[in-house]
């Protein structure tokens, strides 16, 4: 169980204990693993409980939240879109021999070139009507200000502008479609040449643009026939063409869910509501595609730069954890209260 599900459980039981009676249904959804599972996830509770999952809009906590620098809240974050997420493994094999005879055709070599030339390339910058609004929420809270603002006017930016924007990789993965290398494996052994090499690349995929879309432009860039491009779905199965299936649009703010946001906002931080792009991806895909607006949300205040989600080191400061847990609990009563 992650931190904003704990978060919710503790905060229905809370509101239950209080003798608690909203005015509309809440419904916690608690599914196996994340942004995933077609046998036991939001996707499958979709197609086969249509019924439970009706709903006005939903409320996601894995993602948007406070964004501080050291401890302090400077904004509350809701993501209003998010990027698709897609896995592509780079492979390419080689008869190989013995490693006292070596030859130019090295598989390990190939691989290490494509991802070289995967390294020094990057995709156009877009801007779409949520990173649009960020960047201008932005140009008046910090000292990046400046190149939040060239960010919120397309016409300002200029190759020198948006150089010194993509420094910054938050901001870089919010301009645009960005792929990496997260795994590498090859070879079999010390002594002999490599007959098999392996890179996993992650992409995280703008709105408005399809993992087919990437693929292409990944080939383009690879420029090499001994590099094989697969797809890889629900992080096993491979698949020599991508889905053509395009992300969900950017979503706008309805106003039953963003008022009581600013209200709780200002009154427990005095911080402003900014909408943000997930450069992730959440369970949010699948309801936005079922037509229920959805909000990723949560009031943990989490410093810039300080997000270790997924690694080994996943930490939180104690009172950020308090403070989502009230803000939780403020928030679901404001919303199911007439």
């Amino acid at each position: 169980m992650k931190d904003g599900d704990a978060i919710y459980v503790a905060n229905l039981i809370r509101l239950k204990q209080e003798g608690y009676r909203p005015d509309r249904d809440i419904v916690l959804a608690l599914t196996a693993d994340e942004e995933n599972g077609p046998d036991n996830g939001v996707q499958w509770l979709l197609a086969h409980h249509p019924e439970i999952m009706k709903a006005a809009f939903v409320l996601n906590a894995d993602g948007g939240g406070v964004d501080a620098v050291q401890g302090k809240p400077r904004f509350l974050g809701v993501d209003a879109s998010q990027k698709v997420y897609a896995d592509f493994q780079l492979s390419t094999t080689n008869p190989g021999g013995h490693s006292s005879i070596p030859v130019p055709d090295n598989a390990i070599y190939h691989l290490a070139a494509a991802l070289g030339r995967l390294q020094r390339f990057t995709f156009p910058m877009e801007l779409n009507a949520v990173t649009r609004g960020y960047f201008t929420a932005r140009a008046g809270l910090d000292a990046a200000a400046g190149a939040a603002q060239q960010a919120a006017d397309e016409k300002a930016l200029t190759p020198a502008a948006l150089g010194r924007l993509a420094r910054d990789p938050k901001f870089n993965a919010l301009l645009r479609t960005t792929c990496v290398a997260t795994r590498l494996s090859a070879g079999d052994a010390n002594n002999a040449l490599p007959q098999n090499a392996e890179a996993l690349v992650n992409c995280r995929i703008l709105p408005g643009h399809s993992a087919a879309e990437v693929q292409r432009q990944l080939a383009a860039v690879v420029s090499d026939p001994k590099i094989r491009i697969q797809f890889m779905a629900e992080r096993t199965s491979l698949h020599d063409v991508a889905p053509q299936l395009v992300s969900n649009p950017p979503q706008r703010l309805d106003p039953e869910v963003l008022g009581p946001l600013t209200e709780l906002a200002k009154a427990m931080w005095g911080i402003p509501v900014v909408p943000t792009m997930a450069t992730g991806a959440t369970d949010s895909k699948y309801t936005l595609a079922a037509g229920i607006p959805s909000y990723d949300v949560i009031g943990v205040a989490v410093d810039e730069g300080g997000d270790r989600a997924h690694g080994r080191d996943e930490n939180l400061r104690i009172t950020s954890f308090d403070q989502g847990t009230e803000f939780c609990y403020r928030l679901l009563k404001r919303l199911t209260t007439p």
